[in-house]
């Protein structure tokens, strides 16, 4: 039986092994939802290489190794179970069958993606060769793939946040996103994280910052 979540379906596979993904666009909030799993009490996979500056406020929480998942290294995994890891959508691929995973899949309006990323870049002092309108293409034929993917894969269940929703809302957020992980979580300490002041890449927005 299909079970409903926020407008998209997810069929229940409860295993008490899973491994808690979180995942989306780059710039869709999954450092948010990995700072607010971590402040209800979930270990995070980490390697704490990248600290939080300006473009990430509340930390980065990556994991350098999940980059070697396209080389086939995943051996990392069997210590992942009960928690959360960061693997942006580009990667989910890669991810081994042998394992059961819970995706925590961060959406966010593709306008809001695209002016983070270039005011992170230009702190950078970098320059995308790449148009808006082309990224935007690319962006939504990604995740059309990835979702017809996501959705054939037996060993994974899948809950869609809407990133725009839930600075509004986190309270519903976040005890939905408790009972989905099945696992005891702090929710009043989760929902202390998502911050609208930090939200200043609103669709419309004048001089847009990253979130």
């Amino acid at each position: 039986m299909l079970k409903q979540l926020f407008g998209r379906t997810s069929t229940p596979k409860s295993d008490p092994r899973a491994i808690i993904v979180v995942s989306g666009l780059p710039r869709s909030g999954t450092s948010m939802m990995m700072k607010m799993l971590a402040e209800g009490g979930l270990e995070a996979v980490t390697d704490s290489i990248r600290s939080a500056d300006e473009d990430n406020p509340n930390g980065y929480f990556e994991f350098e190794t999940v980059k070697q998942l396209v080389g086939g290294q995943t051996q990392w995994l069997a210590n992942a179970d009960h928690k959360a890891v960061k693997i942006i959508s580009a990667l989910l691929e890669y991810l081994p069958g042998n394992h059961r995973y819970k995706i925590l899949f961060m959406e966010r309006e593709i306008g809001e993606i695209l002016a983070s990323q270039r005011k992170m870049l230009a702190r950078r002092n970098e320059e995308s060769k790449t148009s808006d309108a082309e990224m935007e293409s690319q962006f939504r034929e990604h995740l059309a793939a990835i979702k017809f993917w996501i959705a054939r894969q037996p060993n994974i269940e899948v809950l869609y946040v809407d990133y725009n929703k839930m600075l509004s809302n986190p309270d519903e957020y976040c005890r939905n996103i408790a009972e989905f992980i099945g696992m005891p979580v702090d929710i009043e300490k989760m929902r202390s994280v998502p911050d609208e002041h930090l939200y200043r890449n609103r669709s419309g927005a004048r001089n847009p910052s990253s979130t």
